[in-house]
């Protein structure tokens, strides 16, 4: 799954490239990737519309058109949007191409079947994703205080990974940067919410908003070197694998304790994280 530092690099990289830009024609070339709408009606829709801005609404990406329609790209774990010239070769993986009057194209890449694309008026966003008004709190988008983050914790008897990766509390965490954040914070995965010293809140607090903020700095994480994983819009991997201190290092010696870095399964998922440092 893409998490929110890929979204949000993927929304900001959109924002700069397309805002502002005419829709000239559109292609599908898969018409499974398309959800509640018919292939000619987003054809017609989307054809001379003008996209207005790129916003983000949890792992959603939003794309504001000056006919009152949102096109809402929701990238699942393989979906990507690349920037292209028309006179590149599109591969086999691409459902749909975009072309620009100006600039060239948008094309949505899919190799693992997991993205959708829909058209919706601005009014019935919420209608259509009744899910988005029970998020929770966006670390890239809103100040929060490590005050009220503590509030949050103690509201709840829960595990600390359950915590931080429950959409409804905060918003785009996964496996990957709840793992890190957790070993910044020198926390462990299964310790109880109600259990943390004020101390520890801070820690944890601290963690979360750095490394969301320097993940998106860098362009968030490619785990998969292969391509079909995540990759900006111009197609270039994540520089923030590079940082990652415990995920994919299993065996690996500890860069704070010299311990052991462990993977163990929580939850049915893998986790990471250095038993001899985290408490």
């Amino acid at each position: 799954m893409l998490e929110l530092p890929e979204i949000e690099t993927i929304r900001r990289d959109l924002e700069r490239e397309v805002s502002g830009k005419r829709i000239k024609t559109v292609e599908v070339l898969v018409p499974k990737v398309l959800s509640g709408v018919t292939k000619k009606a987003f054809v017609e829709r989307l054809e001379g519309a003008k996209i207005d801005g790129v916003s983000r609404r949890g792992l959603l990406v939003v794309a504001r058109l000056d006919t009152g329609d949102l096109l809402v790209a929701d990238l699942g774990g393989s979906g990507q949007l690349l920037r292209a010239q028309a006179k590149e070769p599109v591969d086999k993986a691409t459902a749909v191409v975009i072309t620009f009057t100006q600039s060239g194209q948008l094309r949505v890449r899919d190799a693992g079947g997991t993205a959708s694309l829909e058209l919706v008026a601005a009014d019935d966003l919420l209608t259509a994703h009744a899910e988005l008004a029970a998020l929770g709190l966006d670390p890239v988008d809103e100040p929060l205080s490590w005050t009220s983050f503590g509030q949050l914790l103690y509201q709840r008897s829960v595990k600390l990974k359950t915590f931080l990766t429950d959409p409804t509390v905060i918003v785009g965490l996964g496996d990957t940067y709840a793992d890190e954040i957790l070993f910044s914070a020198g926390l462990r995965h299964d310790r109880d919410s109600q259990s943390l010293s004020t101390q520890e809140i801070r820690r944890l607090y601290r963690a979360l908003v750095e490394i969301l903020h320097d993940a998106v700095k860098y362009g968030g994480t490619s785990l998969d070197g292969s391509g079909d994983g995540y990759v900006n819009v111009h197609g270039k991997l994540g520089d923030y694998g590079e940082h990652l201190q415990v995920v994919g290092r299993e065996k690996d010696a500890c860069r704070r304790c010299r311990g052991v870095v462990a993977k163990v399964r929580f939850g049915n998922h893998p986790t990471f994280l250095c038993p001899s440092c985290q408490v």
